[in-house]
This record gives structure tokens, sequence and C-alpha cells, in this order.
């Protein structure tokens, strides 16, 4: 097994590990919580820049690098979502929105085409991180700022999905329905 595939297995299985420290509660659990999210959003970047540099792309890699990733970021939202922190409603925007574009994306290949992420897209992963990690410290005096960058990341989910199915829309094709 490479590298890559070792960090995604690796980021997997912090996602449990967070979770405990979410649960804790000593002064600084949240904290911990926080950069254990932190280390594995970084090797979702890091296990595709080494596969990418050093040609180790597999279809172990294709299928359980995103698995992993939104593994991560739905535990993340059910989690801020159990502390009242952020509402429900939004977490079945963001999660409704990966299910579709997956959706799309597995139709889009079983017919041999290929959906990249969009820079939406990924400006709206930025976002979601960015919040997370500001909603999920705790601290008060970062809690608004997490909020504002938090209903932001909301509203790209919503245009980045609308944008992936226009974009994409032949996949659909909706005339063999």
């Amino acid at each position: 097994m490479n590298l890559p595939n070792k960090l995604t297995i690796l980021r997997i299985f912090m996602v449990p590990i967070f979770i405990i420290f979410m649960y804790l509660d000593f002064e600084a659990s949240r904290l911990v919580a926080t950069a254990i999210f932190c280390i594995a959003s970084f090797t979702d970047f890091l296990d595709g820049y080494i596969a990418r540099k050093n040609h180790l792309v597999t279809n172990f890699g294709k299928f359980a690098d995103p698995l992993a990733d939104k593994i991560l970021v739905c535990a993340a939202l059910i989690m801020l979502a159990s502390y009242g922190t952020i509402p429900a409603y939004c977490v079945i925007i963001i999660e409704a929105r990966e299910f579709a574009v997956s959706g799309l994306r597995i139709l889009a290949a079983s017919s041999n085409i290929t959906i990249a992420a969009s820079s939406l897209g990924k400006f709206k992963t930025v976002s979601q991180l960015i919040s997370m990690i500001l909603l999920l410290t705790g601290i008060e005096s970062l809690n608004n700022i997490g909020l504002i960058i938090f209903y932001f990341a909301v509203i790209m989910t919503i245009i980045s999905g609308i944008d992936y199915f226009t974009k994409n829309k032949k996949v659909l094709d909706l005339e063999n329905l």
C-alpha cells in the first residue's frame, strides 16, 4: 500500500478520535479535537499532492480519498449541530449537495466522463474548512466570524452544486428516463 493510501486510511481512523475529544469534558478537549481535525484535513491535501506528484494514483485512492473527506466533514458538521453551534438544516443542505455531486460523478464515470473539481467547489471546500476549524474550537470570540464564514460556505455549497449540475447536464440524459 502506497503512502497516499496510508494517509487516507489514517484520516478515516482519526475521525473517531476527533469525535471522542469533542465529547470529552476537559478544558482543552475542543482544541485537541480541532487540532486532530486540522491534521486530518491536511492529510487530504498531502495524500493528493503525493499521489499526483509521484504518479501513485490508484483505484483505491480514487474511491477512498473522497469517502474519507466526506466522513471527516460529516462528523465535524454533525458534532457542531449537536452542540447547537450550527443549524441542522445547513448540515442537510451541505450533505445533500455532497451526495448529489458524488452521484453525478458516479453516473458520469459510468459513461467514461470525468468531472473534475470546479473552482467554485474548491472555494466551497476551503470556506467550509475554515469555518469548521473556527467553530470547532468552541472559543466564543471565534464563533461569530466562524458563523459568518459558515453561512457563506452554505451559500457556496448551493451555488457550486447548481454549477456542477448545470455544466454536466448531459450526464443526466433526461430524455432516457
